[in-house]
């Protein structure tokens, strides 16, 4: 059982039967679900994840009213409920484990991950937060939310990202590819300085894969989750497997040239395709402008493409 069924099926058979016994009045106020940090909350979990979170339990979250209301009644109500489900105890806290289950408010979940009580309002703010904090933001399931405010908010962060915004981070991410793998990495090997060639490659992969989530327009999660939620993209997510085989690679200068031209090939052709450029060679750098070019807001537009 994964740790969203986990959570699920606990909730189901506890969490709705509590607050429908103990807060009956409240029931239409109150959101229940698996959002946030972990693997569990991208159905990534597996056995050796298991050493952590993986336990009975699920999130509940209210508005700022409510939590002075009845919070802190809600709160001991959910620590009463049973410590073991179907063979799986709650395990004692440790600094491997998340403080997301239990009894929260809206706004205090959002803060955590955009700073503010709910979306990003500002292009330095869309601009500013890490990917992987709006992908956890965004994840994992609701299972109840009457209200419909942590649902909106949760919307809100998922479709409401600037144009502007995702093609600044997607011109940045094809100017380091283009400085880092198709430049970069083949000086290095002929000085001899196979560390830094690593480097470069390590560069490359990295915005390969933020391209890719971006031509997605969907938020790339932590590094760790990178390769398997790319598998998952329609659009050339299956150059996973390629930027995979370049982390893993020996020190084949040629191979690796291959591989990055053949990498670059492709997006170029993707890019063309969305209309995010024209035609410019083989060399992602005239692309990076040619995105940038495109953003709207003239400050952003103007300012440096690498982020």
């Amino acid at each position: 059982m994964t740790g969203i069924e986990l959570a699920r099926a606990y909730y189901e058979e506890f969490g709705r039967a509590m607050l429908e016994k103990e807060f009956g009045r409240y029931t239409d106020r109150i959101a229940a679900g698996l959002v946030g940090h972990g693997s569990e909350c991208f159905g990534y979990d597996d056995a050796v994840s298991r050493d952590h979170d993986y336990e009975p339990g699920f999130c509940l979250w209210l508005t700022e009213e409510d939590e002075r209301e009845f919070g802190f009644r809600l709160f001991r109500a959910y620590s009463k409920l049973p410590r073991e489900y179907h063979g799986v105890k709650n395990q004692n806290r440790s600094v491997l484990g998340s403080q997301f289950k239990g009894v929260h408010t809206i706004g205090e979940f959002y803060t955590f991950y955009t700073g503010c009580e709910g979306a990003p309002r500002t292009m330095e703010q869309w601009l500013s937060i890490p990917e992987f904090y709006l992908a956890e933001a965004t994840n994992g399931e609701v299972f109840d939310d009457p209200l419909g405010h942590f649902t909106r908010i949760r919307q809100e962060i998922l479709t409401g990202r600037p144009r502007d915004v995702r093609l600044k981070k997607l011109a940045s991410s094809l100017f380091y590819m283009a400085q880092a793998g198709q430049y970069n990495y083949s000086r290095c090997m002929a000085h001899g300085e196979r560390g830094a060639a690593a480097l470069a490659l390590s560069e490359f992969v990295k915005n390969a894969a933020s391209a890719v989530f971006l031509l997605n327009d969907v938020y790339e999660p932590y590094y760790k989750w990178v390769f398997r939620a790319m598998k998952e993209l329609p659009v050339l997510g299956d150059c996973a497997l390629q930027l995979e085989e370049l982390l893993s690679a020996s020190c084949d200068a040629e191979k690796n040239k291959a591989i990055i031209e053949a990498l670059c090939s492709r997006l170029i052709q993707v890019l063309v395709e969305q209309g995010l450029a024209e035609p410019a060679g083989d060399y992602l750098e005239p692309y990076a402008y040619g995105v940038n070019d495109r953003i709207g807001d003239g400050i952003l537009r103007n300012q440096p493409v690498m982020l």
